[in-house]
């Protein structure tokens, strides 16, 4: 049976896209696991590397919770294998892709906020957002776990379809859904639009306030090297550049995946291939971030190259 060009075509995305996502989700679980493992091990020091380090654990638990939730699920679906999913399954799988989604919006914002007042001078107000302690940061985590399991309850009054013959079925989906009571779904989806536009900004004007102190340090280095005095950096320095570099990356797939979604709810007729690149830039910055932060963190590959050898 000969198949037609605009089939290989097809066959050829699907069959791509597969791939990507196999790639994004292998990589990304691997890579926030190896970071998750440095962290663990290496905790422990001054009240800002502690509450760093915890908020920086999270995200990459929170990341990895997301890949499993989100990419795992798109994988298996996008090589066309044998659904497993009941509708219960279905319903918790949905509900922690959208518990993990908020809680990495709302760790990264915290960790650009903490970051943000550590570097920046003790008169400045920044300052007085930092942590006292590691406490402090586990009440504001477990703030945000209790404030996005609520947002999410929104999908207890959406419709879960699993069945493959039905027309609301998607091949790129085990679970289709349905939207329930439309005045319920408009108070979930306001509290999801107050955080989804809250995180991000908070973000930003922590980033911009982050590079205006880094450029000043940098001016800083620069005379002093002209004065021909030895200076160097400080470890929070290095942290901040490593941590606007996380969320420089972050608003990048943030603002891809929200415009590419606002295409694609508001077109008449939605192009396919947007759609796959949407779904992949919501997968983009759980896989990245871990490789940024080994890429900043000099100690990681130094452990990783001391337990190789200790082994061998």
């Amino acid at each position: 049976m000969q198949v037609s060009l605009p089939m290989k075509k097809q066959m050829g995305l699907q069959l791509l896209t597969a791939l990507l996502f196999l790639l994004l989700t292998g990589l990304g679980i691997l890579g926030n696991m190896s970071v998750f493992v440095n962290y663990v091990h290496s905790s422990g020091g001054g009240i800002e590397k502690n509450c760093a380090q915890l908020i920086l654990i999270h995200l990459v638990l929170t990341n990895t919770m997301l890949l499993l939730t989100k990419g795992l699920p798109k994988t298996i679906a996008a090589f066309r294998l044998n659904y497993f999913l009941s509708i219960m399954g279905c319903r918790i799988t949905l509900y922690l892709e959208r518990v993990s989604r908020g809680l990495s919006i709302c760790t990264s914002s915290l960790l650009t906020v903490v970051q943000a007042s550590t570097i920046s001078p003790r008169a400045s107000v920044w300052r007085r957002l930092k942590p006292r302690s590691a406490w402090h940061v586990l009440l504001l985590l477990l703030f945000f776990w209790i404030l996005n399991c609520f947002i999410s309850m929104s999908l207890l009054n959406i419709i879960i379809i699993t069945d493959m013959n039905s027309s609301h079925f998607s091949s790129d989906h085990y679970c289709s859904t349905q939207p329930g009571n439309l005045k319920i779904n408009n108070i979930f989806v306001t509290f999801m639009a107050v955080r989804d536009a809250v995180s991000p900004i908070i973000m930003a004007v922590a980033s911009g306030y982050m590079v205006f102190l880094l450029h000043k340090h940098h001016q800083h280095v620069l005379y002093l090297r002209n004065s021909k005095l030895l200076y160097k950096t400080p470890p929070e320095m290095k942290a901040a550049q490593s941590i606007l570099l996380l969320m420089l990356s972050f608003l990048f797939f943030y603002l891809t995946d929200c415009l590419l979604s606002l295409y694609l709810i508001v077109a008449s007729e939605p192009i396919s291939i947007l759609a796959r690149v949407q779904e992949l830039a919501t997968l983009g910055y759980p896989f990245l971030s871990p490789f940024v932060l080994i890429h900043r963190d000099e100690h990681l590959p130094e452990c990783w190259q001391a337990q190789w050898t200790k082994r061998h």
